[in-house]
């Protein structure tokens, strides 16, 4: 059967992971399938990311890694395509990779490698793809537009694309109609509102959108403290609303980053505190009592510059026990080592806000999965129109979940639109 040339079966909008996971998906099933990529390259967030090595999944993968106002709704999806299938692809191609802490895989080489073979997947598949497209307007079309009323009903029209291809303007057909915009992470990668602009015009809620794995920042004392401390990273447990991560913090210009507080970003409000053990392997109180019956005649600074940074301890000694900075261990009471010790494990602090989208890896929140079939990722009241991807109120933690959320949520789609 012969197709008009601005006829698509699918039309996926976005090249990144989870649109050209879609994109080979539908096509291996003989769809007609074309994805529009607004910036001039495809993937660049695959490209970018685990410092150009990307960490594509991970050996473990629950539900319980993501974060999303409906905790259930991954799971149809994480077990219809899991990271097991992946590796099997990353596997079949030759790419080396590797193991890391927390079960996190990554490539030996480089980045470009899952990108490659995704387009060599795509391009096998007869999947089309075109860069440097802005949409315009989409536009639902009538249940029977006369230039397809001969077309079988999985292949008829149903939504038309406006849009501009660099200069040029087209209008475009598909039957199902796919969002893999991403959301409003980095921007200078490509993230945008678009997909929900797209989910507004069509009456599907949002809910409450914020940076997610992102660093924190701080306007009081903290951050002079932590200009001078810039650099420094030590492995601390961080708490923040019942969850908590153990992991490596890094002290930066702006604030704390480092990934413990990337993790617990997706967990902080704005007003919340956080909570750091700085020694999460030990117990400071027999620590420092045992310190004080052996080592009485060191001082404070001493003892603890064994477990911490000498920069870090000077801090601290000016925040905590500055006025006894200069007494020997023996002359301290139990009771302030005691709560030297609780400060220790419990440093209270109160960020003023976090870096923002712009160093963002995702954005937390997004279009309401209760309006999202969990198996086909197609809007339940919107025949055709599917959601995909970061777009979607769907947020995994650091370690490879989120490209994992990506893979298999573009399978699910690909597999029916």
């Amino acid at each position: 059967m012969q197709f008009a040339s601005n006829h698509f079966d699918v039309i996926i909008l976005g090249a990144g992971a989870s649109g050209l996971m879609c994109a080979l998906t539908a096509a291996q099933r003989g769809r007609r399938v074309l994805v529009l990529e607004k910036a001039n390259k495809v993937g660049k967030k695959i490209l970018m990311s685990g410092g150009g090595r990307c960490n594509f999944t991970n050996h473990f993968v629950e539900a319980d890694n993501f974060i999303s106002t409906n905790p259930h709704f991954c799971k149809a999806a994480l077990t219809r395509y899991t990271q097991w299938d992946f590796i099997s692809m990353v596997e079949r191609y030759g790419i080396p990779y590797e193991e890391r802490k927390h079960s996190q895989l990554f490539c030996l080489d480089s980045a470009k490698d899952i990108l490659n073979m995704l387009l060599d997947e795509c391009a096998q598949a007869g999947a089309e793809i075109r860069t440097h497209c802005s949409i315009d307007k989409i536009s639902p079309l009538p249940e029977r537009a006369h230039s397809d009323k001969h077309q079988p009903d999985d292949r008829r029209s149903r939504y038309q694309v406006a849009l501009h291809q660099g200069q040029t303007p087209l209008k475009l057909e598909c039957h199902s109609l796919v969002v893999a915009t991403g959301a409003l992470s980095i921007p200078s990668l490509g993230g945008s509102g678009l997909g929900y602009d797209i989910a507004n015009q069509f009456g599907i809620a949002l809910t409450e959108r914020q940076a997610g794995l992102v660093p924190f920042m701080f306007s009081d004392a903290m951050k002079p403290l932590c200009e001078r401390l810039s650099g420094l990273a030590l492995e601390v447990e961080v708490s923040c609303n019942q969850r908590s991560f153990t992991e490596n913090l890094l002290f930066t210009h702006r604030g704390i980053s480092g990934p413990a507080i990337l993790q617990i970003s997706n967990y902080w409000h704005p007003g919340n505190e956080i909570v750091i053990d700085l020694l999460p392997s030990i117990n400071a109180a027999e620590w420092l009592l045992s310190a004080k019956q052996q080592q009485g005649k060191s001082l404070l600074r001493t003892v603890l510059a064994q477990k911490l940074s000498k920069s870090l301890v000077t801090e601290l000694q000016t925040l905590w026990w500055a006025d006894s900075a200069d007494q020997a261990l023996a002359g301290y009471s139990d009771k302030q080592l005691l709560a030297i010790a609780e400060k220790l494990h419990a440093w209270r602090l109160k960020p003023s806000a976090t870096e923002g989208y712009r160093t963002a890896e995702v954005t937390r929140g997004g279009v309401d999965t209760a309006a999202i079939s969990s198996k086909t990722m197609e809007v339940k009241s919107q025949a055709g129109l599917y959601f995909i991807g970061e777009v979607l109120d769907v947020t995994g933690h650091l370690g490879g979940f989120n490209f994992q959320w990506a893979w298999s949520s573009g399978y699910s789609a690909g597999l029916v639109c």
